[in-house]
């Protein structure tokens, strides 16, 4: 799909929609400096995956059983599929494990963890985790065959909103959390283009140059009256997850427990339920002038 130079309304909405898809599959993408001054920028999607050193092949059984482990454990940082989710890299798209024989890479660090990056180690049974290696070298096999790529947007196509009404739009909505003085001061020098974009919509996405922020803070109470605390690591309407003080990874089936999530970046995933097209381009277009 194509977008013209002088972008119709069509093709901004159509813009819109593929930056949002960006952010959920928590891609970070370059500024238009990072491209040597080349006007497109895109997305890492769009390079073909590092080659698998050594093809593996697994029984499909295992990597259905991986499918389900994966999601369960790993799903909400590196997306359902491994191709990258809540500031968690895309798998498909990772050299350690396009070198991974069987899991002798994956599996050691799995266990141990990267506490630096955010990662807390899992001690799972050997039966598991080798079911995740299944699963994702069958997720980095798809993407090694798939062909095609996704486009680049162009920075153009981004440059129609109105910044004096961005700004009314911002003091009425999202003036009681961020500061143009404050936390957003110099924002248009740290983002540019899609990355700025990215940011605006969903923080939690990083962006090049930026850690994401810390997972939401969620409170357990188990059917003993016991209280566990922690940093959420999953949630779906069947599990939820989180990485304890001590690093360790601990979930529950939901209807057996209570539980509260203190995140405080849950307004910007409802503001993209009140955005129109125009609001977003006003926005962008006002957070552009705050260098």
């Amino acid at each position: 799909m194509l977008l013209s130079p002088s972008p119709s309304p069509f093709a901004r909405v159509t813009v819109w929609l593929c930056a949002v898809w960006l952010v959920a599959i928590g891609g970070a993408v370059p500024s238009a400096g990072a491209q040597g001054g080349g006007r497109g920028q895109a997305s890492p999607a769009a390079q073909r995956p590092p080659q698998t050193t050594t093809p593996q092949q697994y029984p499909r059984e295992q990597v259905e059983a991986g499918r389900t482990r994966f999601g369960a454990q790993c799903g909400f940082c590196h997306g359902r599929d491994a191709a990258g989710g809540e500031g968690g890299t895309d798998l498909t798209r990772s050299p350690l494990v396009a070198d991974d024989v069987r899991g002798n890479r994956i599996g050691p660090l799995v266990r141990t963890g990267r506490t630096d990056k955010g990662m807390p180690a899992f001690a799972l049974p050997e039966a598991d985790l080798t079911a995740i290696v299944a699963y994702i070298h069958d997720q980095k096999a798809q993407a090694d065959s798939a062909t095609g790529g996704r486009r680049a947007v162009d920075v153009a196509d981004l440059q129609s909103g109105d910044a004096g009404a961005g700004r009314k739009y911002f003091e009425g909505a999202c003036s009681k959390c961020h500061s143009p003085g404050g936390d957003l001061a110099g924002i248009a020098k740290r983002f540019e283009g899609l990355a700025l974009l990215q940011r605006m919509l969903n923080p939690r996405s990083g962006g090049r140059g930026a850690r994401p922020p810390a997972p939401p803070a969620v409170t357990i109470r188990l059917p003993s009256g016991q209280v566990v605390t922690g940093m959420l690591a999953y949630r779906d309407e069947f599990t939820i997850a989180m990485t304890d003080a001590s690093g360790w990874y601990r979930s529950w089936p939901t209807e057996q427990v209570t539980f509260t999530i203190d995140d405080p970046l849950h307004a910007h995933v409802e503001q993209l339920g009140r955005y129109t097209d125009a609001d977003m381009h006003n926005v962008l277009a006002y957070l552009q002038t705050l260098r």
